[in-house]
């Protein structure tokens, strides 16, 4: 089973881009710190690339930036390529199956929510419901059981 959960901060803005077929594609990084500290006493991060697809993409491109917190699920991708000079390089990527936003509206600023993201509105008070009244039942006092 290839199935990785991480948390951690964008480390830039998410690069939205379409592929050939017009499939939305998204690729950020974030920075993961380690659960422990080096023997200097610091703390340790890891940097992963992430990529998302589809619906995916087009809601993390939008509504998420540099700084913000999130949780990803997915996969562990290992990709050969070879650099400008030749030399064959390996890269490790995470394919995001989800994506759950962990920072809060107030922590990201207004002026990202204000500009397309989903302000959570403010639950409308339900109307209140008339409760039936009672009615009245002549009772002989015997008991059936």
């Amino acid at each position: 089973m290839n199935k990785v959960f991480l948390i951690g901060n964008l480390t830039r803005d998410p690069e939205l881009t379409e592929t050939a077929g017009g499939v939305s594609v998204c690729h950020f990084a974030i920075a993961v710190n380690r659960s422990y500290t080096s023997s200097d006493g610091e703390r340790q991060t890891d940097f992963f690339n992430v990529t998302a697809w589809r619906g995916l993409a087009d809601t993390v491109a939008r509504y998420t930036k540099k700084g913000n917190k999130v949780a990803v699920t997915g996969s562990i991708q290992i990709r050969n390529y070879e650099d400008n000079q030749g030399v064959r390089r390996t890269a490790v990527d995470v394919i995001a199956q989800d994506i759950e936003f962990l920072t809060s509206r107030n922590q990201s600023g207004d002026e990202f929510y204000e500009s397309g993201a989903p302000a959570s509105p403010s639950p409308s008070p339900a109307p209140a419901k008339k409760k039936p009244a009672l009615q009245s039942f002549d009772d002989d006092g015997d008991i059936p059981f």
